[in-house]
This record gives C-alpha cells, sequence and structure tokens, in this order.
C-alpha cells in the first residue's frame, strides 16, 4: 500500500472516529460537532485527491449526495425573490 494513501486513511479513520464521539453522546455541541464534520470533509478530500493523483482512478466519493447544496427549490424560491426586487423601480434620492 503506498504511503501517502495509509497516511490518509489514517487521518480519515481518526477525523471518523472524533466526529463519531462528538455526535454519539447523549448531549451534542453544535460547535464542537461542525468542527469534526469539518475535519472528515477536510480528510475524504485529501484521502480522495491521493487516491486519484496515485491511481488514476476516479474519487471513492465519487455520487455521494452533497447535502451542504441547496434544493433546487430553494434555489428556484431565491432566483424569483431576486428577480422581484431587481424588477422594482429605484428610489430617487432626495
Amino acid at each position: 500500500m503506498s504511503k501517502r494513501i495509509d497516511a490518509a486513511r489514517k487521518r480519515l479513520n481518526q477525523a471518523l472516529k472524533k466526529h463519531a464521539e462528538v455526535v454519539g453522546g447523549s448531549a451534542v455541541s453544535i460547535k464542537k460537532s461542525q468542527r469534526a464534520a469539518a475535519e472528515v470533509r477536510e480528510a475524504a478530500l485529501a484521502y480522495a485527491e491521493i487516491v486519484v493523483e496515485k491511481t488514476g482512478q476516479p474519487s471513492p466519493f465519487d455520487g455521494l449526495k452533497d447535502t451542504s447544496a441547496l434544493r433546487d427549490t430553494t434555489i428556484a424560491s431565491l432566483k424569483s425573490e431576486r428577480d422581484k426586487i431587481a424588477s422594482k423601480p429605484a428610489k430617487k434620492a432626495s
């Protein structure tokens, strides 16, 4: 196994373990869980980049749902609101 891939895997494992510890308790701190989730994302991206670079294979995380993206209905609503605001006549300065 490649040393870089193995090191990235270990970092990802540690990030996942820490995240599980943070969110697995009875009282979950929002800030701690957000930090732990960010560490998991960073470690996963680093692992995926090394795999792609080393093997030329696609990321093992390709196709996973991006839960941080806005839903299509939310985007459509925001665009509609933006367009309504843009179509209002500008107020004259006195």
